[in-house]
């Protein structure tokens, strides 16, 4: 019954009652050896291996020395090696870092990071959307709200933040975000990286104190970094849900993602309003979230903006034209009307829309051949197997002169309406074709009758009688 209400075995609570004492004396340390050291022969080898290189694992040092030492060492002694490996690194091997848990205040700092999304493997309407996640969290209530982006720069962090903020309704202290260069482009003569005027209008405009981490110290931004990897595994966990992971469109997909939030952070209401309670208000209107440059058209009928080249209607050539530029696309005005509306570019690519040019190309189709930015004359990759073909089939420079006049169709009736087609003349083994004949298969012509018009010369006569006299 002792035993039982002091949670000891009874055995070993007989040894305390027959040795009449409150507690037993403490056994010496034993300081030899029952047995031989069944790794003796190798562990010199193994210490200079760990000393050399202290991260090696256990398992990859063990059948390097199965090698090298032969019988010295077995298959079934893995565990013992293991274990003394394990004891080797706890005297010898290097302190691991230490974690010091922070305390987080209601309401004092927002932390914004980016993370790429493409492991997700979304696609849009087939295509794979790959893609970045501007994330916002609340380090005291974790609360988070995320947007979709295409790259880490400062309209995507101006447009990402705007988000959260108007999705949470208050405004933090402070904000904290790390060394991008859509925040801290700019190096100051001391080595010290300063924050961008852009950025700094954007924080200023909300009330808030921008802070960064440490250069290479992501640790520093410990709670948005953590969120990052439980968001991409939340989305993945409702993609299986849901059971595909194509969207007819990014609406859609945005869609998803905003629901998906939404019931992430309803679980986090209690401190959400903690939150709120000793927060500032939104000011009353938010910052665009486009850019705009001006540009004039080159002679090649194309425009730069922010270091890309883009192209636009050629009847714009040496005129001057405004971009806005949002984080998905660059829409062109001229004064007030919109003339082209172009996918922003990743990178520096040039982005040329092939309805721009082909009128000019038609006219000068041997400019085609060593067009710089002939690859993006191709919609597709169909369209660049049929280019193919039209070569091999035609010669080169009737294969181009023909795949000119396939892109003329398809600025006329659209990609969606000639692939399916042209899909299958390239996969299947056909006759030489012609682009001729997609246009009589596509726009088929009616039978129209041709009425002879009566011409009525009196009319003439009359109208020259008139003149005549007037001049007269």
């Amino acid at each position: 019954m002792s035993a039982m209400k002091a949670g000891m075995d009874r055995k070993t609570a007989r040894k305390y009652v027959r040795a009449g004492v409150v507690r037993l004396p403490e056994r010496e340390p034993r300081l030899w050896r029952t047995r031989a050291d069944p790794l003796g022969a190798v562990w010199a080898h193994a210490e200079e291996y760990l000393q050399a290189a202290p991260e090696l694992e256990a398992t990859a040092l063990f059948e390097r020395l199965l090698l090298t030492e032969g019988a010295a060492l077995q298959e079934g002694q893995l565990r013992t090696f293991q274990r003394r490996v394990r004891q080797w690194r706890l005297e010898h091997g290097a302190e691991p870092e230490v974690i010091f848990a922070q305390e987080h205040r209601p309401g004092e700092v927002m932390q914004v990071d980016w993370t790429h999304a493409k492991e997700l493997a979304v696609s849009i309407a087939g295509q794979p959307l790959d893609h970045l996640l501007c994330q916002a969290v609340l380090p005291y209530s974790n609360w988070q709200w995320a947007t979709r982006c295409q790259s880490e720069s400062l309209l995507s962090v101006r447009h990402g933040l705007q988000a959260a903020l108007q999705r949470l309704g208050k405004v933090p202290e402070r904000l904290q975000i790390d060394n991008s260069s859509a925040a801290t482009h700019q190096i100051s003569g001391g080595g010290k990286r300063e924050f961008n005027a852009e950025f700094l209008s954007l924080v200023e405009h909300y009330g808030l104190q921008p802070r960064t981490i440490g250069i290479q110290c992501p640790n520093q931004n410990g709670d948005v970094e953590s969120h990052n990897g439980h968001l991409k595994r939340r989305l993945l966990q409702h993609l299986l849900l849901r059971g595909y992971r194509d969207f007819a469109s990014v609406a859609d997909y945005d869609h998803f993602l905003e629901g998906v939030l939404v019931q992430a952070n309803g679980r986090r209401q209690a401190k959400v309003a903690e939150e709120l309670a000793v927060m500032r208000e939104l000011p009353p209107t938010q910052l665009s979230d486009y850019d705009e440059v001006d540009c004039r058209v080159s002679s090649h009928s194309t425009i730069r903006v922010k270091n890309v080249t883009y192209s636009v209607p050629a009847r714009f050539i040496g005129r001057r034209l405004r971009a806005r530029v949002t984080e998905q696309q660059v829409v062109v005005y001229h004064e007030r009307e919109p003339v082209a509306e172009l996918l922003r570019s990743k990178g520096r690519r040039a982005v040329i829309d092939y309805r721009h040019v082909i009128q000019a190309l038609l006219r000068k189709p041997g400019a085609f051949a060593r067009y710089r930015h002939r690859e993006e004359l191709f919609p597709n990759a169909t369209y660049r197997a049929a280019y193919d073909k039209l070569v091999r089939d035609h010669g080169q420079r009737p294969g181009e002169l023909e795949y000119l006049r396939l892109l003329k169709l398809t600025a006329e009736l659209g990609v969606s309406a000639v692939d399916g087609l042209l899909s299958e003349l390239v996969g299947s083994a056909v006759a030489p074709w012609r682009t001729e004949s997609l246009r009589r298969f596509l726009c088929p012509t009616l039978a129209v009758p041709l009425v002879e018009p009566t011409v009525d010369l009196a009319l003439y006569d009359a109208l020259l009688g008139t003149e005549v006299a007037h001049v007269a």
